[in-house]
Order: C-alpha cells, then structure tokens, then sequence
C-alpha cells in the first residue's frame, strides 16, 4: 500500500517549542524547536517509509475565518521572537529532509492539509497518514484510509486514530466533531459555542439528532426547556462556531501527487544541516 503523510508543521514546531527546554546554535541563535520538529521526522520517516509527503505551514496573513469572526484567536499572546525565527527555518528544516513545505494566503495549515488528504485518499492503493499536534484534524478520519497520527505527551508519544478509535473515545463519528466544537466552542481558537453546554451534554445531543442542524431542527422536541432556551439563545454563535471549526477540503492548490513524492534522504547534506545547528545526537541517528 503507497502512504501519503500529510504534516501539519506549525503545530509540531509549537508543540517542540514549549515542550523543549532552551537550546542554542553554536551561534547562539535559539533552536529548540528546530530540534525537536528534526527528531520528529527522523522518527516519522523511519516508522512509516512514506512514498509521499508534505508539510504544511500557516501564513501571518489573516484567514477567512479571521475575516468571519474578528475575534477568532484574537485571545493568544503574541508570538515569541525566538519562536518566530525558528517558524522561518523551519521551512528550510524541510527542504534539508526533501519535503515540499506547502502554504496558502488566507488558509490554515489545517484547511491545506484537509485538502490534500480529500484530494488524494482515494488514488488506488493510498493510505494517507496525518501527523499533527491538534486535535482539530480528527475531523479528517476516514475509516482507514485517512488516518491521524496525534502527538499526546511532549514530542514522543503518538496516538494513531482511525475512525473505530475515535468513535470508542468520542462516542460519535469523525466528521460531527465539529458540530460538537459547535455546541461546546473551543477555548484555544476562542470559538464561542452554546454557553452553558458542556461536553456530556454536547455528545449527547449529537448522538440522537446527529447534526447542528438537525438540533435546531427539532429543537422545540427536546424536553428540557432550559436546554431548548439555551439553544436558541446562541442559534447564531452555534452555526458561526460550526463553521470555524469546519477545516476546508477545497483550497485552491496546484499541486499534484506527484509533486509530493519523496526521494532519496540526502544524507550528507542533513548532516551538514544538523553540524550546523549543533546537534550531534541527531546525527548518529541519521
């Protein structure tokens, strides 16, 4: 069977960088997630051989989601300086692996990894595998054929979802975690939600109407009259929330499969990389 591994590089060089402790160059430069995002992919590539690949980045341009609801992550802390600079080498971290670092105007690295995987998942004979650190992209499963490879502790412990595990831990289907995100919101992306409709009662609702709109399509059926007025008192923000939370499929990108083929690892040349950089315990594992 081909492997397609479809990266979402941002969340990996974040997760790195503040699960890491300080690391410098020899030139004092910060590193520490340049390191940790190196051993990532030595580790990736030797445990799924893939036969295509692509990282895909953010743009400090703001999305279309930034454009739909101003608010929208406005809750985060500015980036780091020492985090940015090493956002910036990161692309040439991966033109040293041979992986085509891949970005859109507008668009998270979510909604180009979400577009990659619908365009090729079903090619004869491909499993595509997305590795990431954010959960957003379980919304991708597609029984065995899309499959996501999530970071749970630091930078070494995975967990692989398919859609029977996913189910088994979340209790619905893969592509209704973002009608659950629409009832619950999401505090890290500062999606909004329904107030006063937590987890429980977000699954619940879900499993017997399957849908938000299917909720608000029944929802003077539901016996609870607090819990109708709750819905109905956030009806906009729960199909605003839905749609933030939903990654795009359909982003306009020229790129075919075989653009993403991977080829023999320069192996001279990544070790000069990682002379450079200091760090010599990658080396050995070269």
């Amino acid at each position: 069977m081909r492997k397609l591994l479809l990266i979402d590089a941002n969340s990996l060089i974040h997760r790195s960088f503040h699960a890491l402790p300080p690391l410098t160059t020899p030139k004092g430069e910060p590193i520490n997630a340049i390191y940790g995002l190196s051993s990532i992919l030595l580790k990736v590539l030797r445990d799924h051989q893939p036969d295509y690949i692509a990282a895909a980045f953010d743009r400090p341009e703001p999305t279309f989601r930034k454009e739909m609801f101003k608010e929208y992550k406005a809750q985060r802390p500015p980036t780091a300086n020492e985090l940015i600079s090493q956002l910036i080498e990161a692309h040439n971290t991966f033109k040293q692996f041979g992986i085509m670092a891949i970005e859109k105007p507008g668009f998270e690295a979510d909604d180009i990894v979400g577009t990659l995987a619908e365009r090729f998942k079903n090619e004869p004979d491909m499993r595509v595998i997305i590795f990431s650190g954010d959960k957003d992209n379980l919304q991708l499963v597609d029984d065995d054929k899309v499959v996501v490879e999530l970071l749970k502790t630091g930078v070494s412990k995975t967990v692989t979802y398919n859609k029977v595990l996913f189910l088994q831990e979340y209790g619905f289907a893969p592509e209704q975690l973002v009608d659950y995100k629409a009832l619950v919101g999401d505090t890290s992306d500062n999606i909004p939600g329904v107030t006063g409709i937590g987890p429980k009662g977000a699954t619940d609702l879900i499993r017997e109407f399957g849908s938000v709109e299917k909720i608000y399509e029944e929802v003077g059926l539901i016996p609870k009259k607090l819990l109708q007025e709750k819905l109905e008192a956030n009806r906009e923000n729960a199909f605003l929330s839905k749609r933030l939370a939903t990654i795009k499929r359909d982003v306009p990108l020229e790129i075919s499969l075989e653009d993403l083929k991977l080829n023999s690892l320069d192996k001279e040349g990544l070790k000069n990389y990682f002379e450079e950089k200091g760090f010599k315990s990658l080396i050995e594992r070269i």
